[in-house]
């Protein structure tokens, strides 16, 4: 049985090279009819297969700044995920499994019985571009795959790009840094190929390069362990660390976004009161113009009263032989009658403007008082504007400081810094209390119980003045 390396490695994802687009250097021309498609799809269209429904789902209440319109565009245009992921897989080299060769062409069957239980064997890796090469030095093959993740619970779409879930749901949790999830995935994926090489008469020769043995594998594996548990244990000592400065700033935070939202209020209430000061100095304008229309009409009547108010004798002379019933009948009577209807009609239209104008005169007192009262209302509303607009000023500059800070420092100098200051003033507080403390043991128990009240009576305070607010 022979020996020969095995080896996978990720790949450029050159999709344009793999289809033969162009031709490399490395590439001989005579011998591209012999290379082998599996699958050759739009990346598009099979992200649309596989995200659409999820993102229709995702974007259902969302407002529409925050909904998702191209996933593709998403993805590609992000830095968490790639768009895709490849693979390349080859058994020997240049040497031992040349193109052409009876070892060669052994190689070529067994990455074509490999490859075709790849999906099957991965389902959540969605194969969409695969080629096995012929024209080059060695066969190889590339593997172009979409990784993702059905059933998501955490944020964003339940159905998503992801290399570490995908990978996480076939089985492969990983480890440290040189132990990663895909590290696992391809040394499983060589082991699989390396079984179906033996099936052929090919025995996997692992020289330790590329490959560590799995004795040696594992031993570092388990020394690398007690590592990651020191380190683990230093990450919960820098949490716990963390913790007061990270009070602190959510504090700070909380305060801004309420300042915030209160700022944002009193705008409404300032725009509000100055719409009602334009309207009432718009209904005033009203009410004087009115006035000013009424009062020559009062004016003329006041004058018309007046005047027929004077008694005064318009009657024409009586003839020589014109007799005194006759007279009063006829000239006398018919004057009367006319001045007490002129009187009459004078003295309505007068009662009909009077009325008039006392309800003009009140609805303009009414305007005038809201009108002030508006005015006073905007004088209030634009100095507690002025005195939240200093508050956040100041909150902004703290948080402006702090992240300053982070930038010269380095959030674990800065987060070290702090809570030595903090531990420090823990120190003294319990110097100081420990100096406060009586001297008797039953005053002590009872001292004691004070300050535990107080310390729990501070927690529920501030778990009350933050509750609802996100960091």
């Amino acid at each position: 049985m022979m020996k020969r390396t095995i080896s996978g490695m990720i790949g450029a994802g050159s999709l344009a090279h793999n289809r033969r687009d162009f031709v490399a250097e490395n590439v001989n021309p005579d011998r591209v009819q012999l290379n082998i498609c599996y699958k050759n799809e739009n990346l598009k269209e099979v992200y649309k297969e596989l995200f659409d429904d999820a993102v229709e789902r995702y974007n259902v209440g969302k407002r529409k700044d925050r909904q998702i319109a191209n996933y593709y565009e998403k993805i590609r245009q992000g830095k968490q995920e790639k768009l895709f992921h490849e693979v390349i897989f080859q058994i020997g080299n240049r040497e031992d499994m040349a193109v052409g060769t009876s070892e060669g062409n052994q190689a070529v069957k067994v990455l074509d019985e490999y490859v075709k239980e790849f999906q099957k064997r991965n389902p959540t890796l969605r194969v969409f571009n695969c080629y096995l090469h012929q024209d080059e030095a060695t066969p190889h093959l590339h593997i172009d795959f979409v990784p993702y993740v059905t059933n998501w619970k955490g944020k964003g779409m339940d159905t998503r790009v992801s290399l570490k879930q995908a990978l996480k749901s076939l089985g492969f949790q990983g480890g440290n840094k040189h132990d990663t999830e895909l590290n696992q995935w391809i040394n499983h994926e060589k082991e699989v190929l390396a079984e179906i090489a033996k099936q052929h008469g090919i025995e996997w020769e692992q020289k330790g390069t590329h490959e560590e043995h799995l004795d040696v594998y594992n031993f570092k594996k388990k020394e690398r362990k007690k590592e990651v548990q020191e380190l683990e244990q230093e990450k919960e000592n820098l949490t716990a660390e963390n913790k007061g400065l990270t009070s602190q700033v959510a504090e700070a935070r909380a305060d801004i976004k309420l300042l915030e939202e209160e700022k944002i209020q009193f705008q409404k209430d300032k725009e509000t009161a100055e719409k009602r000061a334009k309207k009432a100095e718009t209904e005033l304008k009203k009410l004087e113009d009115r006035r000013e229309f009424l009062q020559p009409v009062m004016d003329n009547v006041s004058k018309e009263i007046k005047e027929y108010g004077m008694i005064k004798t318009f009657l024409p002379e009586a003839t020589a032989l014109e007799r005194a019933v006759t007279y009063r009948d006829k000239k006398i009577k018919p004057l009367f009658i006319e001045m007490k209807n002129k009187i009459g009609a004078m003295a309505a239209q007068v009662k009909e403007l009077t009325r008039e104008r006392d309800s003009w005169k009140s609805k303009f007192q009414k305007k005038k008082q809201e009108h002030e009262k508006t005015k006073k209302e905007l004088a209030e509303v634009q100095k507690d504007y002025q005195k939240l607009s200093g508050e956040k000023e100041i909150l902004q500059g703290i948080a402006d400081r702090y992240n300053r800070l982070l930038r010269m420092l380095g959030k674990d100098m800065v987060e070290r810094l702090v809570q030595d200051d903090i531990r420090m003033q823990a120190e003294l507080e319990a110097k100081k209390q420990k100096e406060q403390m009586p001297k008797k043991i039953g005053d002590r128990i009872q001292w004691a119980r004070e300050r535990s009240e107080e310390h729990n009576a501070q927690i529920k305070k501030n778990k009350a003045k933050y509750r609802g607010m996100e960091l």
